[in-house]
């Protein structure tokens, strides 16, 4: 709203420090905590001289900071107290760091709670957010946001906020060259060259068997090169999958075949896996179909045959 001349002190109910009255004197300073003060008018104040409140414009004056009664004080008189008022339709700004929660809660329920439309129209200043203390990690899966749905400001668990992207992406590796059509039980070590990296808790793996970090959808993934030097064959590789912790079944596999001597093949397989219990569901990879001298390559420092874990999402 627009005001012609001085705008009203909203609801700044102040009591003027004491005054001491001067024989003679009319005019008076009117103070607040030996700090000046100029009430809008004389309307917004209550005056009391000898026990007797004074009426406003006539018993008293008021001019920026001087209150002037309308005969001069004698020796024996004394002023009581001056209330300034402010504007009483108001109650104007609060003080800092003076609004409880008691104070923007629904009153007509129960379990307190903010007001549905406390901070609609609010905006967050700089400063308040700089005296927080930081997350500097992912939240929690229970530490909590606000939102609005449709209107209405709730709080929900970070597990339920969508959108937080890939969790988990690991990567193992074999080690040596693989001459044995079997599960792959030894020799497997978590990639570590410079340049590599991962996301998220890792995977853990026990002779070839690979326990997931968590719940979820995983792409699980198997690459492969070698060697088939001395005569045609097939050669194979499956990625096997549990339940129960017990029985594997075979989720993902594929071959390549040498129709002659010394050739290189490559190869590789994936399929999604559904964890929706980490102490059953498990993998294992295996490979097959090959012959005396053939071998899927191994090395410590380049994926020539490994495995690779990236948790899509939520089961």
């Amino acid at each position: 709203m627009a005001y012609i001349g001085k705008e009203p002190t909203i609801g700044n109910f102040q009591v003027c420090d004491a005054i001491s009255v001067v024989n003679g004197q009319a005019a008076y300073t009117m103070q607040v905590s030996s700090v000046n003060v100029s009430p809008e008018t004389a309307n917004h104040m209550i005056v009391s001289l000898n026990g007797v409140i004074q009426k406003p414009g006539s018993s008293f004056t008021i001019a920026g900071s001087t209150i002037t009664f309308a005969s001069n004080l004698a020796t024996g008189d004394v002023i009581d107290f001056i209330l300034i008022l402010g504007n009483v339709l108001n109650i104007g700004t609060p003080s800092d760091a003076t609004v409880s929660t008691a104070k923007i809660v629904d009153a007509n329920v129960t379990t307190a709670k903010v007001a549905d439309d406390a901070i609609t129209a609010a905006k967050i200043n700089d400063d308040i957010i700089s005296g927080l203390t930081e997350l500097s990690t992912a939240p929690a899966d229970t530490d909590e946001f606000l939102i609005s749905d449709a209107g209405t400001l709730k709080r929900i668990d970070a597990s339920l906020v969508g959108g937080g992207g890939i969790t988990v992406a690991d990567q193992y590796r074999v080690t040596a060259n693989i001459t044995a059509n079997d599960v792959i039980s030894s020799n497997i070590e978590r990639v570590d060259t410079a340049g590599q990296g991962f996301i998220g808790s890792a995977m853990s793996e026990s002779s070839g068997i690979f326990t997931f970090p968590s719940t979820g959808i995983y792409l699980v993934s198997m690459g492969g090169r070698g060697d088939t030097p001395n005569s045609a064959d097939n050669v194979s590789l499956s990625i096997e999958v549990t339940t129960n912790n017990s029985s594997y079944n075979t989720a993902a596999s594929c071959s390549d075949s040498a129709n002659s001597s010394n050739k290189n093949f490559g190869m590789y397989a994936q399929t999604l896996i559904d964890v929706t219990d980490v102490s059953n569901v498990k993998v294992r990879f295996s490979v097959g179909s090959l012959a005396s001298g053939h071998f899927f390559s191994g090395s410590t420092d380049t994926n020539f045959t490994y495995m690779t874990f990236i948790r899509l999402g939520d089961t």
